[in-house]
């Protein structure tokens, strides 16, 4: 643009107080974003791209070639490379990218007569590709005669409003997605996330929440984020989740929130280990297993001592063919029948538990001192037969008080007792509702409908209850009242 020399030196005075106030007033707006000064003319803008809401990443391959799906970009062809090639492409969602860097030269008669002159612009890692040369024509034709352009500038980059003018905005699938044509996708895509993760943490960390355990509020640098974006202060929750897998409470080690509590949610292990110390990550694992072995009544513990894993039950093995007794210890390789807990004897031979019981009983069915017992003890060993026979009167005594004190679940089979209350028991093992008196299971909905059922032998028997003879004795003179 031609400029009468008279003009240009006339207004130059008028040019720099322009630029002085310009430069006030982006200091004001974005003290951090900007480097230099108004004063030599040279500025440096740091600008990061932040959307107003996440995008689906489209990651897409710069290439001469046009090919089926090509995509034009300002009179360049890019088209899109197989999906498996970048592994996350089709899972990534951003909402901010790394900034870009403008240097600029204000000359004497900006913003008057001419633009600002821009010495350099770059995508820090080069996140923009080729993009960058129409990005820079993109922003000198925003600029009018006689007004400031900068605020312009950084606002159309900030808010990435200068992707939608490049045509890098689009839409797959019903979703808004950016596209990122780069040379080197599998270089790109995890500095993109990398950064997107640690804007996500500075946000976290300079901002304030509210915890609701001890009702403060505290800067998010000694605060959690959990999965469900509710916010705790660290002492709290480390107090609260410290406690519960102390008491063994594995169920309560989760967001403490009101609506996460009803919805039973658990933390994830990277977020207990966030929180608690590696010995209580330990036995919050550790019950978590044991919780999930005491709800599977298939669930049997490795008989070797030094290792006690649970072993799950074979999944292929056909009920009853005798393959369905083995077990084999993910830990330590061990195999062993599910019966007798010794080393695994085949499908067919007999369980030595049977042979077990049967000596012990020929045992004490001999009198004592006969050649009989004598015999059996040399054959077995004395100590052996000892331990044996107090293991069996032992094992028939626990029998005859759980045939005489307890029913058994009719679901997990598990014994049940009961010692006060009504008739309507929930299995702590397996949640089966059923009766105690008949042993039927109970629909979950209506439990008490067997109860409440004219005809039904339990019916008006959901409590028990015993007559006390004498329990009521006349007072002396009743009879005279």
């Amino acid at each position: 643009m031609t400029v009468p020399a008279a003009h240009v030196v006339e207004d130059i005075e008028a040019c720099r107080a322009l630029q002085e106030e310009e430069w006030e007033v982006l200091q004001s707006i974005y003290p951090d974003y900007l480097s230099g000064g108004s004063t030599n003319g040279t500025i440096k803008i740091e600008i990061p791209v932040e959307l107003s809401e996440p995008r689906f990443v489209v990651p897409l391959e710069e290439g001469s070639h046009p090919t089926e799906g090509s995509i034009q970009v300002n009179g360049d062809r890019v088209h899109k490379i197989p999906s498996h090639s970048v592994e996350l492409a089709d899972d990534v969602s951003l909402s901010t990218f790394p900034p870009l860097l403008l240097e600029l030269m204000l000359p004497p008669a900006y913003p008057s007569y001419c633009p600002p002159e821009i010495k350099s612009l770059h995508a820090t890692h080069g996140w923009l590709g080729r993009r960058i040369v129409p990005l820079r024509q993109q922003l000198l034709a925003m600029w009018n005669a006689g007004e400031g352009v900068l605020y312009s500038w950084i606002e159309c980059i900030r808010s990435g409003e200068f992707l939608d003018a490049l045509h890098l905005l689009d839409s797959k699938d019903g979703k808004d997605v950016i596209i990122i044509p780069h040379p080197a996708l599998s270089l790109i895509m995890p500095l993109l996330t990398e950064y997107e993760s640690s804007m996500q943490q500075a946000r976290f960390s300079q901002a304030s929440y509210h915890c609701e355990i001890c009702l403060t509020s505290i800067k998010g640098a000694r605060c959690v984020s959990l999965s469900c974006f509710h916010v705790f202060c660290r002492p709290c929750l480390e107090d609260f989740w410290g406690l519960c897998i102390t008491e063994g409470d594995v169920g309560r080690v989760g967001c403490p929130d009101t609506a996460c509590v009803k919805e039973s949610r658990e933390a994830t292990e990277e977020e207990v280990r966030r929180v608690v110390t590696e010995d209580d990550v330990r036995r919050w694992k550790w019950l978590r297993q044991k919780r999930l072995t005491d709800r599977d009544p298939s669930m049997i513990h490795c008989p070797m001592s030094f290792c006690q894993t649970p072993v799950p039950k074979p999944q292929n093995a056909e009920e009853g063919s005798g393959w369905d007794r083995l077990r084999t210890c993910p830990e330590c390789g061990y195999s062993f029948c599910a019966y007798c807990r010794r080393t695994w004897h085949g499908p067919i031979s007999e369980c030595p538990l049977t042979s077990t019981e049967s000596f012990v009983l020929e045992y004490m069915e001999c009198p004592a001192g006969s050649p009989q017992r004598e015999l059996i003890e040399r054959r077995y060993g004395k100590a052996n037969i000892t331990r044996l026979v107090a293991k069996y009167e032992e094992d028939q005594a626990n029998k005859k008080w759980l045939d005489q004190s307890t029913m058994t679940c009719p679901s997990c089979h598990i014994k049940v007792e009961k010692s006060v209350g009504c008739n309507h028991m929930t299995c702590a093992r397996c949640g089966q509702h059923f009766c105690y008196r008949c042993g039927d299971k109970l629909m979950a909905s209506n439990p008490y409908l067997h109860f409440s059922t004219p005809g039904h032998p339990c019916f008006s028997k959901l409590f028990d209850y015993q007559s006390v003879e004498n329990e009521w004795q006349p007072v002396e003179g009743f009879e005279y009242l």
